[in-house]
Protein backbone atom coordinates (compact mmCIF):
# COMPACT_ATOMS: atom_id res chain seq x y z
CA UNK A 1 0.00 0.00 0.00
CA UNK A 2 1.36 3.48 -0.74
CA UNK A 3 0.57 6.41 1.71
CA UNK A 4 1.08 9.92 1.50
CA UNK A 5 2.54 11.83 4.49
CA UNK A 6 1.85 15.71 4.28
CA UNK A 7 4.27 17.93 5.92
CA UNK A 8 2.14 20.90 7.93
CA UNK A 9 3.26 23.60 10.61
CA UNK A 10 1.74 26.13 12.35
CA UNK A 11 2.77 29.64 11.43
CA UNK A 12 4.25 29.75 15.24
CA UNK A 13 5.80 26.63 15.43
CA UNK A 14 7.46 26.95 11.52
CA UNK A 15 8.73 30.72 12.56
CA UNK A 16 10.24 29.28 16.26
CA UNK A 17 11.44 26.08 15.23
CA UNK A 18 13.48 28.23 12.28
CA UNK A 19 14.83 30.14 14.06
CA UNK A 20 15.58 28.13 16.96
CA UNK A 21 17.50 25.56 14.68
CA UNK A 22 20.92 25.85 12.51
CA UNK A 23 19.10 24.94 8.84
CA UNK A 24 22.12 22.49 8.07
CA UNK A 25 20.80 20.59 11.71
CA UNK A 26 17.41 20.49 9.76
CA UNK A 27 18.76 19.30 6.41
CA UNK A 28 20.86 16.67 7.88
CA UNK A 29 18.00 15.41 10.06
CA UNK A 30 15.83 15.22 7.12
CA UNK A 31 18.65 13.38 5.09
CA UNK A 32 18.76 10.90 7.62
CA UNK A 33 14.83 10.22 7.94
CA UNK A 34 15.01 10.35 4.08
CA UNK A 35 18.40 7.60 3.83
CA UNK A 36 16.22 5.68 6.42
CA UNK A 37 13.17 5.06 4.30
CA UNK A 38 15.46 4.75 1.11
CA UNK A 39 18.00 2.29 3.34
CA UNK A 40 14.49 0.47 4.24
CA UNK A 41 13.17 0.06 0.79
CA UNK A 42 9.91 2.23 1.63
CA UNK A 43 10.51 5.28 -0.02
CA UNK A 44 9.08 6.16 -3.67
CA UNK A 45 9.21 9.66 -3.66
CA UNK A 46 9.59 12.58 -0.98
CA UNK A 47 9.66 16.70 -2.35
CA UNK A 48 10.13 20.00 -0.17
CA UNK A 49 7.81 23.08 -1.63
CA UNK A 50 8.87 26.51 -1.98
CA UNK A 51 6.99 28.99 0.14
CA UNK A 52 3.23 29.43 -0.66
CA UNK A 53 3.66 33.23 -1.70
CA UNK A 54 5.60 31.90 -4.41
CA UNK A 55 2.49 29.50 -5.69
CA UNK A 56 -1.07 30.22 -7.02
CA UNK A 57 -4.60 28.08 -6.75
CA UNK A 58 -7.03 27.56 -9.33
CA UNK A 59 -10.32 28.12 -7.88
CA UNK A 60 -13.20 26.49 -9.88
CA UNK A 61 -16.27 28.05 -7.95
CA UNK A 62 -16.97 29.45 -10.87
CA UNK A 63 -17.86 29.30 -14.97
CA UNK A 64 -14.16 30.16 -15.22
CA UNK A 65 -11.91 28.97 -13.06
CA UNK A 66 -9.45 32.09 -11.47
CA UNK A 67 -6.12 31.94 -10.89
CA UNK A 68 -5.04 33.92 -7.71
CA UNK A 69 -1.54 34.28 -7.01
CA UNK A 70 0.05 33.09 -3.02
CA UNK A 71 0.05 33.54 -0.31
CA UNK A 72 -3.46 32.03 -0.40
CA UNK A 73 -5.79 30.74 2.55
CA UNK A 74 -4.84 29.82 5.97
CA UNK A 75 -1.43 28.70 6.54
CA UNK A 76 -2.94 25.47 8.65
CA UNK A 77 -3.97 24.48 5.55
CA UNK A 78 -0.96 24.56 3.31
CA UNK A 79 1.44 22.18 3.57
CA UNK A 80 5.06 21.93 3.35
CA UNK A 81 6.47 18.72 1.43
CA UNK A 82 5.71 15.34 1.02
CA UNK A 83 6.57 11.83 0.96
CA UNK A 84 5.01 8.98 -0.47
CA UNK A 85 6.36 5.47 0.77
CA UNK A 86 4.91 2.34 -0.03
CA UNK A 87 4.32 -0.14 2.77
CA UNK A 88 2.48 -3.28 4.48
CA UNK A 89 0.15 -1.94 6.28
CA UNK A 90 -1.50 1.27 7.86
CA UNK A 91 0.54 0.78 11.09
CA UNK A 92 3.95 0.66 9.04
CA UNK A 93 2.58 4.09 8.02
CA UNK A 94 2.09 5.38 11.14
CA UNK A 95 5.52 3.81 12.24
CA UNK A 96 7.21 5.99 9.83
CA UNK A 97 5.22 9.21 10.06
CA UNK A 98 6.40 9.10 14.13
CA UNK A 99 9.81 9.06 12.85
CA UNK A 100 9.60 12.43 10.56
CA UNK A 101 11.94 14.54 12.56
CA UNK A 102 9.71 17.40 12.82
CA UNK A 103 9.56 20.19 15.46
CA UNK A 104 6.56 21.11 17.88
CA UNK A 105 3.72 22.62 15.78
CA UNK A 106 4.44 20.43 12.81
CA UNK A 107 1.88 17.87 11.66
CA UNK A 108 1.69 14.87 8.78
CA UNK A 109 -1.59 13.99 7.48
CA UNK A 110 -1.20 10.52 6.52
CA UNK A 111 -2.88 9.21 3.62
CA UNK A 112 -3.33 6.35 1.16
CA UNK A 113 -2.69 6.34 -2.15
CA UNK A 114 -5.68 4.42 -3.96
CA UNK A 115 -4.77 2.21 -6.17
CA UNK A 116 -6.88 -0.02 -9.16
CA UNK A 117 -8.11 -1.91 -6.33
CA UNK A 118 -10.40 1.29 -5.94
CA UNK A 119 -11.57 0.95 -9.04
CA UNK A 120 -12.68 -2.67 -9.21
CA UNK A 121 -16.44 -1.89 -10.23
CA UNK A 122 -15.01 -0.12 -13.56
CA UNK A 123 -12.41 -2.31 -14.35
CA UNK A 124 -14.23 -1.79 -17.96
CA UNK A 125 -14.30 2.11 -17.93
CA UNK A 126 -12.05 3.21 -21.07
CA UNK A 127 -10.31 5.81 -18.98
CA UNK A 128 -9.13 3.27 -16.01
CA UNK A 129 -7.88 1.16 -18.84
CA UNK A 130 -6.18 4.12 -20.40
CA UNK A 131 -4.47 4.63 -16.72
CA UNK A 132 -3.47 0.97 -16.73
CA UNK A 133 -1.33 2.22 -20.16
CA UNK A 134 -0.40 5.57 -18.64
CA UNK A 135 0.83 3.71 -15.60
CA UNK A 136 3.34 1.35 -17.80
CA UNK A 137 4.39 4.33 -20.05
CA UNK A 138 5.39 5.93 -17.25
CA UNK A 139 7.38 2.98 -15.42
CA UNK A 140 9.44 2.31 -18.95
CA UNK A 141 10.34 6.17 -18.64
CA UNK A 142 11.41 5.83 -15.63
CA UNK A 143 13.37 2.89 -16.08
CA UNK A 144 15.50 4.83 -19.16
CA UNK A 145 16.16 7.86 -16.74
Amino acid sequence: MKYMLIMRNTDDAAIHEYEQTNFEEIINAMGRYNESMMKAGVLLAGEGLSDASEGFVVDFGSETPIVTDGPYGETHELFNGFWIIEVASKEEAAEWARRAPLGRGSKLEVRRVTDESDFADYEDNEFVQKEKGWREEQQKRAAQS
